[in-house]
């Protein structure tokens, strides 16, 4: 199997790349993310590879960076999403901002992805969204919540829960307030109330 690829950028196709390995052109399947960070032909580059093998045919993903092929990975363990699905939805948005979404319960934001619509975007946040938490948390699956200062807490607080509605409601996207307000409480600690989490909130949009 196929991991890892370094050579020449030989061409572009549409979403796709042609990297030339000692004269031999391996055609890869990328994002539009990871297409613009190729740089221009002629030029060597080192891409993160995904082999998908079936029966009619080998197709080889591409991927700029780890975290990109990690969430390409966990999208497709969703009912529905497939590599075509999960490459759409990278070239809309980065890895970071698809966990945010996803923790968020954001499922608007996963709509942006040409091919997605409200129920397969739903569909995403329902499955992944345990995960995404932990994810954007910084904390393993299963350990114990973190209550001192300076730490994330393992899961989402009444007091957060209210403080990323306060900030919905003032106008700031869920996922964009969810990140707000999670650095606000690490920050902050686990015991910071609901002012102090809005307040730390606005001071993050705002930095």
């Amino acid at each position: 199997m196929i991991a890892k690829l370094r050579g020449i950028l030989d061409s572009f196709g549409d979403g796709s790349a042609v990297i030339d390995v000692r004269g031999v052109g391996y055609l890869i399947f990328a994002s539009s993310r990871t297409l613009g960070r190729l740089g221009d032909r002629g030029g060597e580059v080192s891409v993160h590879v995904e082999t998908h093998v079936r029966e009619d045919h080998i197709h080889l993903y591409g991927f700029a960076d780890k975290a990109e092929q990690d969430t390409f990975r966990m999208l497709q363990t969703v009912q529905g999403v497939g590599a075509k699905a999960a490459l759409s939805i990278l070239s809309a948005l980065s890895p970071d901002e698809i966990i945010r979404a996803v923790a968020a319960g954001d499922a608007k934001m996963l709509t942006r992805a040409d091919g997605v619509g409200p129920k397969l975007a739903g569909r995403i946040v329902n499955e992944l969204k345990d995960k995404a938490v932990n994810v954007s948390l910084g904390a393993d699956a299963g350990a114990p919540a973190a209550s001192a200062k300076g730490a994330a807490p393992s899961k989402e607080s009444a007091a957060v829960a209210d403080a990323i509605s306060a900030l919905v409601n003032l106008g700031y996207d869920r996922s964009v307030a969810y990140g707000a307000v999670h650095a606000a409480a690490k920050s902050a600690g686990a015991d910071a109330g609901l002012d102090q989490l809005i307040t730390g909130g606005l001071k993050e949009l705002a930095s």
